[in-house]
């Protein structure tokens, strides 16, 4: 299809969320945190904040105050005030470093920092990452941190291309991946059209392009679903180069690789022998897989693999989760 092209870089199985910053532009300054590879990094720069907030609800300056320690505290630890202490990295910046897979399947928090135990540092309404919420009667603000399967990067695995539409002036791209977000994912005019490349784990999503506020299915990609507004959205499906490996067995004439994903076939994936075995890559889409291995036709189980299940006919076989 001419509509996307799928770059062949490996998506590893720890990806999990990814954090994307919404509808925000390339040159937008980001407060409150950021993304390091497969980590969230809480970012607290005193240099940022003029006043804070007492627990209790009056304000105080904040050269007033002196930092004896800074804690994140959001919705996904419970507001809590005792824990989640951040790491102070040079005079004015406190930072904590938290997995991606640490956080669950939910797909927005609000945060903020506390001071002392005893004082909220809240972002101010002027900053891009920030949303207002109610706390003892007080308007205030909280920083808001959203995670979706996919986030814009020029180097990213995916490229989504709309051709034509030059005379419009935005073009998002809306879909299953970032929750149907209508600004988040804005695109690139390009000489032929717009485009926007994505990191997105392996998965089938459907999307659509908003032209100006007109949605649109993807006329380039024939695989389509109907939608429940009596339209279609387009469909596209992420997959995995993922790498099996049989150790030793280097007497052997051949060996197949076979699974749930290829119906079990005994001769579509054989085996290449190297020096320490046998290994073979295959793509794959996200979710879970059976497979053994065909030993000079004796089946087998990884015997490195400790994930193992039945299937309905009561054989047990190995398990690869592709995430």
């Amino acid at each position: 299809m001419n509509s996307m092209k799928i770059k062949n870089i490996h998506i590893s199985c720890f990806l999990m969320l990814f954090v994307v910053l919404i509808g925000y532009g390339q040159n937008d300054t980001i407060q409150g945190y950021r993304i390091d590879g497969d980590e969230v990094v809480f970012t607290f720069d005193t240099k940022d904040y003029d006043f804070v907030t007492y627990l209790k609800g009056y304000r105080k300056d904040f050269q007033d105050i002196d930092i004896d320690e800074v804690l994140v505290s959001g919705e996904f630890n419970n507001w809590t005030t005792k824990s989640w202490r951040m790491a102070k990295v040079d005079e004015s910046k406190y930072e904590l470093r938290k997995k991606l897979k640490d956080f669950n399947d939910k797909f927005t928090w609000e945060f903020k920092f506390v001071i002392n135990n005893m004082y909220w540092a809240e972002p101010s309404k002027y900053e891009i990452n920030s949303v207002p919420v109610k706390e003892n009667g007080h308007d205030l603000r909280a920083y808001n941190l959203r995670m979706f399967t996919a986030y814009p990067n020029k180097d990213g695995n995916l490229t989504f291309t709309l051709d034509g539409f030059e005379d419009a002036r935005k073009v998002v791209l809306s879909g299953t991946f970032n929750l149907w977000d209508e600004k988040a994912f804005q695109m690139f005019k390009t000489e032929t059209g717009w485009e926007l490349s994505l990191n997105i784990k392996p998965g089938e999503y459907e999307y659509k392009f908003i032209v100006d506020g007109k949605w649109i299915h993807d006329p380039n990609n024939l695989e389509k679903r109907m939608n429940e507004y009596d339209g279609y959205n387009s469909i596209i499906n992420i997959k995995s180069q993922e790498t099996f490996f049989l150790k030793g067995n280097l007497d052997a004439q051949k060996v197949i690789l076979s699974g749930s994903f290829n119906n079990w076939s005994e001769d579509e994936y054989i085996m290449t022998k190297i020096e320490s075995g046998w290994e073979c890559t295959v793509k794959l889409s996200g979710g879970k897989h059976h497979y053994k291995f065909i030993v000079d036709d004796v089946w087998m189980i990884d015997p490195k693999n400790s994930v193992k299940e039945y299937d309905y006919d009561g054989h047990v076989n190995s398990v690869r989760m592709v995430k």
